[in-house]
C-alpha cells in the first residue's frame, strides 16, 4: 500500500480542485453605466413579514398528536358552536398544527392575494393532501394584515413499511398555498404625502453617490438631488401629488456611471472560489514554487522460525520510504503588474488554484499585493 504526501515549500495547499474565477476587463478600466432602479432602493418602500398559526385538516392519518394541537382543535370547534367536554380528549390523526409565514409587498392593497408557506409545528409525518383552515397573519405590531386558507401544495412525500423501512423525498411537512392569503389591511406608507424621498445605494460608494445626484440634477433641474453620504441621496419630489409616480418613473430609467470598486481579491475557502477584481495590482516580488513528494510503501512479510524450535510463524511489515523533489521554479513580478499579467505568469508555471490562494496571502503579508484580501 502506498501513501503519497506533498508539502509545499512556501505555501500550504488548502483545497484540491479549486475553481478559479477571474472578474476583470483587460481592455478598459473605466466605469460602466447602470439604471438607477438597479442601483438603489427607496427608503421606506419595502415589504413586511407576516406570521400566523393555524390548523391543517384532511390528512390521511399523518397528523400530529401534540397537546397544543388538540387544544387548538377543541378551541376551533368551540368557536363554531361545538362544545367538547373538558374530560374528553379528542383522538385526532388527520389534523396538524402549523405555522404560517408570508411577505406583504410594498403598496399591497386590500383584496390582493399573496402566497403563504405552511410548516408543521408538531410531529406530523406529512401535510400532503391537507387543507388549511382560516388563519390570521399578523405583523410585528400584532395587527392582522391578511387571512389565509386553502389546499396545500406539498412537494415532498414520505412512505414506510411495517418492518420499519422508510423513504422520504424532499420535505413533506412543508407546503405552500399560491395566492392563499387575502390582504385585509394596508401598511401606511409615507410616500403619498412625502415632499422628498431617499435613494439608498445597494453598494455604498462615494463616487456613485455623487454621480447619482449629478445625473438627477442634470435631467430634473438643479438642486433636485443632494448626496448625504456614500449610501443615501435625497431627491425633492414635485408638489403636485399626481406627478410623483411619473417623476420617479423617469428617474428610475436614468443611467448612472457606477464608480470603479476598490481593488479586492475574494477567496471562498469552503467552495474553492477565487475572484480577482480588475484593479488588482502587484508590486515588485519574486515567487518560487516547488514541491516535496514523500512516497511510503508498506510491504508484508513472513518470519519463519527454525526447525524444531518453539517459535511461531509471524507476519512482519516492511516500509520503503522514497523522497523526491521537484525542481523549484521562480518568476519575477515587475512593479504594478496588472491582473492579466499575474494570471499569465501563474499559468506558465502551472500553479494550481489551491496554491494560488497561498501565493496571494503571502503577497499580501509581504505588502506586494495592492488590494484588499477578503476570505469568506
Amino acid at each position: 500500500m502506498a501513501f503519497i504526501i506533498k508539502k509545499n515549500y512556501l505555501f500550504f495547499r488548502l483545497i484540491a480542485g479549486f475553481i478559479f474565477i477571474l472578474a476583470f476587463n483587460s481592455a478598459f478600466n473605466t466605469a460602466y453605466a447602470e439604471r438607477i432602479k438597479d442601483l438603489v432602493s427607496i427608503s421606506g418602500v419595502r415589504s413586511n413579514h407576516l406570521i400566523g398559526y393555524g390548523l391543517v385538516v384532511g390528512l390521511d392519518g399523518t397528523g400530529d398528536n401534540e397537546a397544543f394541537t388538540k387544544q387548538s382543535f377543541k378551541s376551533m370547534l368551540d368557536k363554531l358552536g361545538v362544545t367538547i367536554p373538558s374530560t374528553i380528549t379528542p383522538g385526532i390523526k388527520n389534523v396538524a398544527a402549523v405555522s404560517l409565514h408570508a411577505e406583504l409587498p410594498a403598496f399591497a392593497k386590500m383584496g390582493q392575494k399573496i402566497d403563504v408557506t405552511i410548516s408543521s409545528l408538531g410531529n406530523a409525518k406529512s401535510l400532503r393532501g391537507g387543507t388549511l383552515l382560516l388563519a390570521p397573519l399578523k405583523g410585528m405590531d400584532s395587527k392582522i394584515y391578511a387571512v389565509a386558507q386553502g389546499n396545500l401544495v406539498v412537494g415532498g412525500l414520505s412512505a414506510g413499511g411495517e418492518d420499519g423501512s422508510k423513504i422520504t423525498v424532499n420535505l413533506p411537512v412543508v407546503g405552500r398555498i399560491p395566492n392563499g392569503a387575502i390582504v385585509e389591511a394596508e401598511v401606511p406608507s409615507p410616500f403619498q404625502f412625502a415632499k422628498s424621498l431617499t435613494f439608498n445605494l445597494n453598494r455604498s460608494d462615494f463616487s456613485t453617490s455623487k454621480a447619482l445626484s449629478d445625473i438627477i440634477n442634470q435631467y430634473m433641474g438643479p438642486q433636485t438631488a443632494r448626496s448625504i453620504d456614500a449610501t443615501s441621496v435625497v431627491v425633492n419630489l414635485p408638489e403636485d401629488q399626481n406627478k410623483k409616480v411619473m417623476f420617479i418613473s423617469a428617474l428610475e430609467n436614468l443611467e448612472v456611471k457606477v464608480g470603479i470598486p476598490i481593488a479586492k481579491v475574494v477567496i471562498n475557502s469552503r467552495t474553492g472560489t477565487i475572484i480577482i477584481g480588475q484593479n488588482v495590482l502587484v508590486g515588485p516580488a519574486a515567487i518560487t514554487h516547488g514541491t516535496l513528494t514523500v512516497t511510503i510503501t508498506e510491504n508484508k512479510g513472513v518470519s519463519q522460525p527454525q526447525a524444531l524450535s518453539l517459535g511461531q510463524t509471524t507476519e512482519t511489515n516492511k516500509s520503503d520510504v522514497i523522497v523526491t523533489q521537484d525542481k523549484s521554479r521562480m518568476f519575477l513580478l515587475q512593479p504594478d503588474v496588472s491582473l492579466e499579467s499575474i494570471v499569465r505568469a501563474v499559468n506558465q508555471i502551472g500553479v494550481a488554484p489551491g496554491d494560488l490562494v497561498a501565493i496571494l496571502e503571502a503577497l499580501k503579508q509581504a505588502g506586494a499585493l495592492k488590494a484588499e484580501l477578503e476570505v469568506i
